[in-house]
């Protein structure tokens, strides 16, 4: 059974009335991705705030950083499991089906990551990313302290909190506007 064939449940205006820079940011995806993800059609209602989530997001999952980008799409698909949101599940589990060459891996950070056998630093990561999404007023110095022991810096903790943060707000986006992904993504990397 298809999913259903809507991005979101809002109207969203026509790609040909899209200002020329956003028009020309999709058609870098298009030639790099092979399609416009659909999170980003969703924010055209909202040019300027698409601008802002463009660059957010490229700053947050693509610049230097001490974390990897498959361990940042790794907390991406751990978040939005507990959140249990379609589309970063969809899209995000591919990335990190892209990103370890791994399969098996993307399915296990779907539906439980807890199964998936993983070093030590990865899996301190994931228990403190699910905790700050289930449980965020009970994340306390412990739980940073269990990130440091596992090797992250100040700075990688600030990164670790950053990503699971960031996706918690773009689960609830999802969920609110009922944001499908692309279908694309399900036959990708398997």
């Amino acid at each position: 059974m298809p999913q259903p064939d809507h991005i979101v449940r809002t109207k969203l205006p026509d790609a040909d009335g899209l200002d020329e820079d956003i028009k020309g940011y999709f058609a870098k995806c298009q030639e790099k991705l092979g399609l416009v993800p659909y999170v980003l059609r969703a924010y055209t209602g909202n040019q300027e705030k698409l601008r802002h989530f463009i660059a957010f997001y490229n700053e947050l999952m693509l610049a230097e950083s001490g974390l990897s980008k498959l361990e940042r799409e790794m907390i991406a698909v751990v978040v939005s499991s507990a959140n249990r949101c379609y589309y970063c599940l969809v899209a995000h589990g591919q990335a990190v089906r892209q990103l370890s060459g791994d399969p098996q891996l993307g399915e296990m950070m779907v539906m439980n990551y807890r199964v998936a056998e993983l070093e030590p630093r990865q899996r301190a990561m994931l228990d403190y990313a699910w905790k700050l999404t289930t449980d965020p007023h009970g994340i306390g110095e412990p739980d940073r302290q269990a990130l440091r022991d596992a090797g992250f810096s100040d700075a990688d903790l600030f990164d670790v909190t950053d990503v699971a943060a960031f996706f918690n707000y773009t689960n609830r986006m999802a969920h609110g506007l009922d944001m499908m992904p692309n279908p694309d993504y399900h036959a990708m990397d398997r």
